[in-house]
């Protein structure tokens, strides 16, 4: 026999669902729209951006492998490899090291100094381990190589705001979301410190891009509201910052062409708070994650074949050519908050 209830329950089920997904489509939609067609012309420029991340991701994931606590030699060695990038093009590199299981782990940090107003920071960071078992290539090799070549192309280039490039150690488990992070000391001590930082940037697995019907997934009920190809740039933070990813997705699709979705979601929803802004979070900072959206599209996510050929280069230096003119734009913005 079936419960009378049971079509009470039901319906009730099916307003939820409908809810959720009306709250979500009010949360997601953004300002302008997202960039559809064929891509434009690659110009030098970009197809040189394109061959110096090949050469980051290959030397981090291709070379030296999967690093982490439990590979400390390539853990180390991709540390220095990161501090040598950096003082090669000028900046004097800095280390906020601790210990996690008898073991020194390291941030790695870089800055340019703000012309008019140097107490304010756009930060721009990455996390540089892998996961176990995985040389993470796209997680997160490609991050980190867009931090590099971002830091290269301000390095001469000083804004109104003060610039801060910071790769983080121990993002990946068994580290993520404990006080082994790297980022949760280092947003610690920023929030010790009495630091301004205007806005942090994640950069999270952002090299994967696929034209393909059905290639992205998402976490219910986003699966009714967000497109089904994964050929985007995603913009993502919790519900404090939706005026942060309205002005980031703003304008960035202002200036590039290419397809982005931008979300202000609920922080316990799977994937939003997945990375290192979420230590940002939790010291009061504004952050926005940038990502592919990872496990929701990259077949290879956490695998020993996330490897360098897996990454999309050409759509990884449009990404980081259009994120260039963002942290351009709101380094050099007359406000503290987003408009």
């Amino acid at each position: 026999m079936r419960s009378p209830n049971l079509p009470k329950l039901m319906a009730l089920g099916g307003l939820v669902v409908v809810a959720s997904a009306a709250a979500c489509t009010i949360m997601i939609r953004m300002p302008g729209e997202s960039y559809q067609g064929p891509l434009p012309p690659a110009t030098d420029e970009l197809r040189a951006l394109e061959q110096e991340l090949h050469s980051y991701v290959q030397t981090l994931a291709g070379d030296i492998g999967e690093r982490n606590l439990f590979h400390y030699d390539k853990f180390l060695t991709a540390a220095e490899y990161i501090r040598s990038t950096l003082a090669n093009v000028g900046y004097e590199v800095q280390r906020q090291t601790y210990e996690v299981k008898g073991k020194v782990c390291e941030n790695i940090e870089a800055e340019v100094l703000g012309t008019d107003r140097p107490d304010e920071i756009l930060l721009i960071g990455a996390h540089y381990d892998s996961v176990q078992g995985s040389p993470g290539a796209n997680d997160n090799g490609t991050g980190v190589a867009a931090m590099l070549a971002l830091a290269r192309a301000f390095r001469q280039s000083p804004l109104k705001r003060t610039l801060r490039f910071v790769a983080f150690a121990n993002e990946e488990p068994p580290f993520f979301q404990t006080d082994d992070m790297g980022s949760r000391h280092y947003a610690q001590r920023s929030k010790q410190r009495g630091e301004s930082i205007v806005l942090m940037f994640s950069l999270e697995t952002i090299g994967y891009y696929s034209d393909n019907p059905g290639s992205q997934s998402y976490p219910p009920p986003l699966n009714f509201v967000y497109p089904s190809t994964g050929n985007f740039i995603a913009f993502v933070s919790n519900t404090e910052n939706e005026r942060w990813v309205r002005t980031v997705i703003d304008g960035f699709r202002q200036q590039v062409l290419f397809p982005s979705e931008g979300a202000v979601l609920w922080g316990w929803i799977p994937g939003v708070g997945w990375s290192d802004h979420w230590a940002f979070w939790k010291e009061g900072f504004p952050a926005v994650m940038v990502t592919d959206t990872a496990l929701f599209r990259y077949p290879a996510y956490h695998t020993a074949e996330d490897t360098p050929d897996k990454v999309n280069y050409e759509r990884l230096a449009r990404v980081v050519s259009g994120m260039q003119r963002v942290i351009t734009t709101i380094a050099n913005q007359r406000d503290s908050a987003p408009p």
